[in-house]
């Protein structure tokens, strides 16, 4: 297990070059592709109720994918980012109720939930910057995520943990810590892997 704040962060920067390189019609591209290859995956396609988030700037899209689920009747719950990095949430009701908050990050408009409200899920997709072939991600380094990871082990559950990345941030190995967890899977405009 390679353990390396420092190569994390190198790591970061490389993935974020990367990402800052992609045309804008390379990310639409990308968008319409994983919305197609996530609607797709089984953990996904009979989910009832998937934590998701509204992709920013160069992320891989998830506009498209948001939009089908909830036409699908599937219940969307939206991060909030709460002033110590946790994350509330709140429903996705459609593009015209997101608002721009905190980091220009976009959030549902309406009610809060509560943080407890991801144990919800039968899935959770997760933003990253990379995986690895053991399904470690690497995310962006504030440990909102690492928390919800966390608050589902404390409470049982085991929704399906999905990343959606670019095909060329499936890597090799990531550096990693004892408290990351692997992912199930990760959707790229390419396809999906499964990790176990």
């Amino acid at each position: 297990m390679i353990k390396n704040e420092g190569g994390k962060a190198e790591l970061r920067r490389s993935f974020l070059a990367m990402r800052a390189g992609l045309t804008i019609a390379d990310r639409q591209a990308a968008e319409a592709a994983l919305a197609r290859r996530a609607l797709d995956l089984p953990e996904l396609a009979e989910a009832e109720t998937v934590a998701a988030y509204v992709s920013v700037g160069s992320e891989p899209g998830t506009r498209a994918l948001l939009d089908a689920l909830r036409e699908r009747g599937v219940r969307v719950l939206l991060p909030v980012l709460l002033p110590d990095n946790d994350l509330d949430w709140g429903l996705y009701r459609g593009p015209d109720h997101l608002v721009r908050a905190s980091r220009g990050l976009l959030e549902p408009d309406g009610e809060r939930l509560g943080p407890s409200a991801v144990t919800s899920a039968d899935a959770v997709l997760l933003p990253g910057l990379a995986v690895d072939g053991r399904g470690l991600r690497l995310g962006r380094g504030g440990g909102s995520y690492d928390r919800v990871l966390a608050r589902l082990t404390v409470a049982g559950r085991t929704p399906a943990r999905v990343v959606l990345l670019y095909d060329a941030e499936v890597v090799a190995e990531v550096p990693a810590e004892p408290h990351d967890q692997p992912v199930d899977a990760v959707v790229t405009p390419g396809g999906a892997r499964r990790f176990r």
